[in-house]
Formats: structure tokens, C-alpha cells, sequence
């Protein structure tokens, strides 16, 4: 089957917003057996958008579009695909009762434009819009099969996994399974070297690496009869793998980092304290988005300033003066203190440059009148990790922007203690 992804919007032609959908789609796609052979963008005009459709049904048996299914009179996609495949536009009672209920629920007054939301294809059937009020659906005619999805994420994504998906498994006759495999510590050239006869030997199950902000994800899929069989392919090639990797294969079912070191500290019944200052709250942040953390989670301190760290955590004086907010000394001396202040078994301290180095003043974390404000780089870090008595600290050498910085950091960090409570275990 060869589909095309058909992008409707204006905003996309301007820049406005990335086509993130369409990354997406052609993934998920792809884990089907589905051959994505076109990416279109098309403007919010109907005249343009017809032409694109009669090109993308010349040339594809599957068509998704995603945006113009909205109120206002520029989403015209509906309309416009009726017009091309021949089929009048219908009044769904059951949406339009959806999309009443929607705006007593929210409180809010129903427009009359609102209604059009509601008119859909005849003959097509309805994708279930859980999370707004523009439902989409599918046309199956002629040997061609059209998909017409909401333009934002948060929408599209649940109705193509609930409705879309599981009708696209059915046509392929194939079921597919996949696992997210996710890496930390080395770079993808490394791993990609440490496991490349496993690729170069690939077919069914395929193996496929990709870089995502920091870390290494390998997704391994697997194309069989139904889902007990896939497991049964996959897991020897994650074991194969895992071989390979040792301790930085940190997930293999596409859990985040802060998930996999909550679930091990809570196994453990080890409560965590931090310490922050460059990153600015994001590890807490990070720790605090996992369901259950509660349990093991007791205080989190930002110290931005050098009076702050001071004043909180009692870090000596003599200290930051001598070594700088952003220095392995003051890395340790703010673990120790945490450690002295929370007595909690595990503790985790972060303190760097975050940049931009071309900023007058690149002294993002710590005091603007450090002694090391205009000597240490950006993307320098220390962190220092305390778990039952043992402390280890490192310093990393970071690169991009400000937002990468502190979050490789935060990765650094949790996963110097994951290591830390993996030694301890063995």
C-alpha cells in the first residue's frame, strides 16, 4: 500500500508551526508496512487543495490529511474532498449531539459555525475526537482509501492510534509489534558501531536508531501473524542488543529516564532531595511528572545565586570564592549540605553555565559576580550524586542551546544515580 500525507494549513506555509503530524504519521506508517511516498503541503484555498487531492489519489491508494476540519470558513477540507470523490456532505446527529455536549460541559456558548463541524462525507465512518470538537473520518471508495485528521497533535495523534491505526492493521493483514529501546552514555556513532552486524543482519524484526535530544532510541519491529509471535521475534534481538550495550541500554519499553530511576528508587524505598542551580528546577520538575513519586520525593531547592547557596544549603563562603558557583568543589559542598539539610539516602546537586556564550554576561547559574563568570564556557557542568554514603561527582562538556543544556544535564544526573543503584544491586 502507498500513502501520501496531505498537510493542510496556511500557517505551514508561512513557517508558523512545524509539520510535526506528518513525522508522526509516516513512523506509525511505516510500523504498519505502509510505503509513505509523499509529503504535501497545501495552503488554506480550495481551488490548490482540490489539485493536490486529485494528485495524491492519482498516486497513492491511502491519503491522510491532517488540519481544516475546524469551524471557521478557511477549513474547507471536508467540503473539498466531498467535491473530488463525488459524495454530498450529511448532517451526523450523533456528532452534532457530541459537540452540544462538548460546550455545556466546557460551559461555554455553542456558535453557529460550530454546526459545520458536524457535516461529514455520506458514507464515510466516524474517527472519535476525544479531546475536541472536530471529529474526523474515513472514505473507502473506488480502491482508494481517504483519512481526514485534525491539525493539532494533541488530537490527531489519539484518533490515529484508537480509530485509524487498528483499520490500517486490518487492510495490511499484519500485525505489528514494536519496542522503544532507549540509550544513555554513548553517542549514536558508538552504539550504532557496537551493534551494527545486528542492522547489517536485519529483516524481520528491522532494527532502526535515531538521535533524540541527548539520548539514542532503537526501535525494534516486527511483522507476524499477531502480537504473541512478535514478542517472540523481538525480544532475543533486545536481548542481543542489550548484550552489546550493557548499563546504557537504560529502557526497553520506551519509558523516560526520570520513570526508569522512580521506579528504582521507589523498588528500593530510596527517598531523593535536590539541589539545582543551573538547570533551574527542571530535575524536579522532571521527577515530579512521574505518577507515585511522591513516595520517595522529599524537597527540591533551586539555588541560583551564590547567596542562595549560601543561605539554603549553607555552602561555605570561602568556597564559591575560591572555586566558583560552577566547580566540581561547590558540585560536592552543595550535596553535602543537601544530604546534611534533607537526610535523605539519595541526593542529587547540578551546577554550570547553560549559556548562550555569546551573552555579555554567560553566567546563567550561580552569582553574575562569581569569579569564574567570564572564564568558564557554556555547557559546563558538575554534578554530584550521593546515594548511602557514596558520592560521585562528574563534569560534562555540553553543547547546544540553553533549554539542551539543562536537560542533558538532568539525563546526566538521574542516570549517574540509576548506575549508582545498579552497582549497589549487583
Amino acid at each position: 500500500m502507498i500513502a501520501e500525507i496531505l498537510a493542510v494549513g496556511t500557517e505551514l506555509l508561512m513557517g508558523q508551526i512545524t509539520n510535526t503530524n506528518a513525522q508522526y504519521l509516516s513512523r506509525r506508517l511505516n510500523d504498519l508496512g505502509v510505503n509513505v511516498y509523499y509529503h504535501s503541503v497545501v495552503g488554506d484555498n480550495p481551488v490548490r487543495l482540490k489539485e493536490s487531492l486529485k494528485t495524491a489519489l492519482s498516486r497513492a491508494d491511502l491519503v491522510i490529511s491532517t488540519g481544516g476540519l475546524g469551524p471557521t470558513q478557511d477549513d474547507l477540507t471536508k467540503e473539498t474532498v466531498a467535491e473530488t470523490m463525488g459524495l454530498k456532505l450529511v448532517l451526523n446527529e450523533e456528532i452534532y449531539q457530541k459537540i452540544r455536549d462538548f460546550f455545556e460541559r466546557v460551559n461555554r456558548k455553542m456558535m453557529e459555525n460550530n454546526v459545520k463541524q458536524a457535516y461529514i462525507p455520506e458514507n464515510s465512518m466516524i474517527i472519535p475526537n476525544n479531546n475536541g470538537t472536530a471529529p474526523g473520518c474515513m472514505i473507502e471508495k473506488d480502491g482508494k482509501i481517504v483519512v481526514m485528521l485534525p491539525g493539532p497533535p494533541k488530537e490527531m495523534s489519539p484518533m490515529f492510534e484508537e480509530t485509524v491505526f487498528p483499520y490500517l492493521e486490518k487492510k495490511t493483514g499484519q500485525t505489528i509489534g514494536s519496542r522503544m529501546l532507549k540509550v544513555f552514555g554513548i553517542g549514536e556513532s558508538e552504539m550504532e558501531m557496537k551493534i551494527m552486524d545486528l542492522i547489517k543482519a536485519q529483516s524481520n524484526p528491522t532494527i532502526a536508531p535515531y538521535v533524540n535530544m541527548g539520548e539514542v532510541v532503537v526501535r525494534v519491529t516486527a511483522r507476524c501473524r499477531d502480537a504473541g509471535e512478535a514478542e517472540s521475534m523481538i525480544d532475543p534481538v533486545i536481548e542481543k542488543i542489550r548484550e552489546r550495550l550493557g548499563t546504557n541500554l537504560y529502557s526497553v519499553n520506551g519509558e523516560t529516564m526520570e520513570e526508569v530511576v522512580v521506579k528504582l528508587i521507589t523498588e528500593k524505598n530510596i527517598n531523593i532531595s535536590v539541589a539545582e542551580s543551573c538547570t533551574g528546577g527542571m530535575l524536579a520538575s522532571k521527577l515530579v511528572n512521574v505518577p507515585g513519586v511522591s513516595k520517595v520525593f522529599e524537597k527540591g531547592f533551586i539555588t541560583y545565586s551564590d547567596s542562595a547557596k549560601i543561605e539554603i544549603l549553607g555552602v561555605s563562603p570561602d568556597t564559591l570564592k575560591k572555586y566558583g558557583a560552577v566547580s566540581r568543589e561547590t558540585a560536592l559542598e552543595m550535596v553535602d549540605c543537601l544530604i546534611k539539610k534533607t537526610g535523605t539516602r539519595a541526593g542529587i546537586s547540578i551546577t554550570g553555565m547553560a549559556g548562550p556564550d555569546t551573552a555579555p554576561d554567560p553566567v546563567p547559574c550561580g552569582s553574575a559576580h562569581s569569579p569564574d563568570a567570564l572564564k568558564k564556557p557554556a555547557g559546563l557542568v558538575y554534578i554530584a550524586v550521593y546515594l548511602d554514603g557514596r558520592t560521585k561527582c562528574a563534569e560534562l562538556k555540553l553543547n547546544g542551546d540553553r533549554e539542551r543544556v539543562r536537560h542533558v544535564a538532568c539525563l546526566n544526573a538521574l542516570n549517574m544515580l540509576r548506575k549508582m543503584i545498579i552497582e549497589v544491586r549487583r
